[in-house]
Order: structure tokens, then sequence, then C-alpha cells
């Protein structure tokens, strides 16, 4: 389990993991992510590009502006959106920690907090 540092909530997951460096992360440790449409070319590629033979953050397809997704882009996107689920429900139990919501605390603090929350979440799950 890793979770980046908090920060405000104004800025943006994408351009938070671009600042902790997730891709590079990812790749150092062999592994990957799968993640949602949000973070499409996260790794610098796209749909079509040349670094989609070995992915870092895995992501589905977005439709193309006017035009209809293709049958085998529609299952890719029902194969990651299943894999993806328990995560999701992850986030779900994460977010019924109301105190989150309400934070007023030095950043360090928030972060150890949400890590500390994870693995208590995540035992509990387990169970």
């Amino acid at each position: 389990m890793w979770t980046s540092t908090a920060r405000p909530a104004r800025g943006s997951e994408i351009t938070a993991c671009r600042h902790d460096d997730l891709v590079g992360r990812l790749r150092s440790a062999c592994l990957a992510a799968i993640a949602d449409l949000g973070f499409v070319g996260l790794d610098g590629g796209g749909d079509d590009s040349d670094d989609s033979s070995d992915p870092a953050v895995i992501t589905g397809c977005k439709k193309p502006k006017g035009k209809k997704l293709p049958p085998s882009k529609k299952q890719v996107n029902q194969l990651i959106a299943a894999e993806r689920a328990v995560c999701e429900h992850a986030f779900a139990h994460l977010k019924n920690w109301r105190v989150l919501t309400r934070l007023r605390l030095d950043v360090k603090w928030a972060t150890r907090l949400v890590r500390a929350l994870m693995v208590h979440n995540w035992h509990e799950i387990a169970r």
C-alpha cells in the first residue's frame, strides 16, 4: 500500500501524480497501476502511442468525439473497471471516516492519519 503526501484539495489528482513522480516510482518497483480515464497520458502515452507496449499506468479508452467506441475497446474498459472496483470500494470505506472531510492539520499529520486509516480499513475488510 502506498499513498502520497496530503495536499490541499484544490489540486488535481494527475498533477499530484506528476509532482510525486508516480510513474517513475512504479517503473523503479517494476509495478503498474490501473487508473480511471482522468489519468490518460500520465506516463506520456495515449491510446495509440509507442509507450503503450509497457505502460506504468493502465487506463481505459476514451470515446472519440462524435463517434462510438468500438466493441473491443468497450470490453477493455469493462475489464479495467472490474479490476478497479476493489480499490473503489476501499476508497468508499475510507470516506466513511468523516473526520477526513474537516481536517485542519499540518500536512504531515494528515498524511499519517490517512495512512493509518488505510491500514485499519485494510485489516477490517480482510477479516
